[in-house]
């Protein structure tokens, strides 16, 4: 599994090209904005390109798709809880499935939002605006915040520690790191020792 990381200047977020090695099938994650060196990347790899995942329904993390389904026949996949504007698969937390000849699960982690769905693909995990390099994505108040900071460390953090971040804004990281110096947890941790 090949992963790419595409940062946009214009959304200010991450895309993520994920491409299985050996048949040249790809997905997209989160195209908030798609760009001339997006497409290029795709097809100086000679990438098939077939499906989207989403990660949240936040227009910066996918304002690019109407682009990319004028050039590629697409099929997207995104929560049930969702509310997009156009035809997707709805998939539930838990789901497991496979695109690309790669095992794609969906950990539905809500907080940032009701809909975000962290995914598992191969090794690795596509966490959007979850959990970030150094802290966590924001939320709508404290009640969302509590079950944002509880759903990553129970449904993430279960993973193995040496597992792949890719967030939708920022530098990768492993689960490891962020369990040791990601400032939104390292503090919850502390405040639950002194109990």
């Amino acid at each position: 599994m090949n992963i790419y990381q595409y940062f946009s200047a214009m959304s200010f977020c991450n895309t993520y090209l994920v491409a299985d090695k050996e048949s040249g099938q790809a997905l997209l994650i989160d195209p908030g904005s798609v760009e001339i060196e997006l497409i290029k990347l795709i097809e100086s790899k000679c990438f098939s390109l077939t499906h989207v995942l989403l990660t949240h329904d936040h227009l910066a993390h996918r304002e690019g798709l109407a682009t990319l389904q004028k050039i590629y026949e697409l099929t997207v996949w995104a929560s049930v809880y969702g509310r997009y504007p156009f035809p997707y698969n709805s998939v539930a937390g838990g789901e497991r499935f496979s695109l690309c000849n790669m095992e794609i699960e969906a950990i539905h982690t809500p907080g940032h939002s009701v809909d975000s769905i962290v995914w598992k693909v191969g090794g690795a995990l596509f966490t959007g605006d979850v959990l970030l390099s150094g802290r966590i994505g924001s939320s709508g108040g404290f009640k969302e915040h509590q079950l944002l900071l509880s759903q990553i460390e129970e449904k993430l953090f279960s993973y193995d520690e040496h597992t792949l971040l890719f967030p939708g804004h920022g530098s990768p990281s492993k689960l490891r790191i962020e369990e040791l110096f990601n400032s939104s947890l390292t503090h919850r941790h502390h405040d639950l020792k002194r109990f």
